[in-house]
């Protein structure tokens, strides 16, 4: 097992723990997916991964349903992507990934939390570079016909890092700009996707005792708090 497996661990508990931030979450993946690609998942690959993520999240059909159609209204507002880098207490690196419809609002949220919180805000670039943009997919083990192996062996071509099976189905983690031609392998060969992302995972982590991982923390949970947060990377060791 490899470092997106232990990375994989660690968050599964905290990842996608409140419901409410969870559906928030998808609701503005639907809008934003609609607005690019149009509101037909069959010719919209990007809305075609959000709705699988809804339901892996159990999010009842009615809701995506509702979504995409208030998403296909002129009127609704799209939401931006804005990435804000710095550091938390005793130099952890820290990614926050939003997606917001007032950049300002975002902006001032995101710095507060930085400062009452002993932290430093960065500017774009300062830590980014110290995380690999990954992409990631599940997709059900009955569905493979071959071994893990020999699965990896036919996905070379598209750069992946790591296939890994757990409890909840096989995991495939490869660069962010292969997200496009796995999908569309996966769905060529009949392979039923559970559940897509993306993940930012530190090249090197910082060992911290239990005191200076709470002040840590007290950091992510505040940012994590924020309607407009839709992720947050550390490179804390856990």
């Amino acid at each position: 097992m490899g470092r997106a497996f232990e990375f994989r661990k660690a968050r599964k508990m905290k990842r996608w723990s409140a419901m409410a931030k969870t559906f928030t979450r998808i609701g503005k993946d639907i809008v934003m997916a609609v607005k690019e690609g149009g509101p037909n998942p069959d010719t919209n690959a990007r809305l075609r991964a959000v709705i699988q993520n809804a339901k892996a999240a159990n999010m009842p059909k009615d809701n995506v349903e509702r979504a995409i159609k208030k998403a296909s209204d002129k009127d609704t507002a799209n939401y931006k992507e804005v990435l804000f880098e710095g550091y938390a207490p005793h130099g952890v690196a820290i990614l926050v990934e939003t997606a917001t419809d007032n950049n300002n609002r975002t902006v001032a949220n995101v710095r507060a939390a930085f400062n009452k919180c002993d932290g430093n805000m960065g500017t774009s670039g300062s830590v980014a570079f110290m995380f690999d943009h990954t992409c990631n997919f599940r997709v059900k083990a009955e569905d493979l016909t071959m071994d893990l192996e020999e699965f990896e062996l036919e996905l070379i071509d598209f750069e992946v890092e790591e296939v890994f099976e757990d409890e909840d189905g096989i995991l495939i983690y490869a660069p962010f700009e292969q997200f496009g031609a796995i999908q569309k392998f996966l769905e060529e060969n009949n392979l039923e996707i559970l559940s897509s992302d993306f993940e930012r995972i530190p090249t090197t982590t910082t060992k911290l005792n239990e005191d200076q991982q709470v002040d840590v923390e007290k950091l992510l949970e505040r940012l994590e708090e924020d309607d407009d947060v839709q992720n947050v990377y550390h490179s804390m060791e856990m």
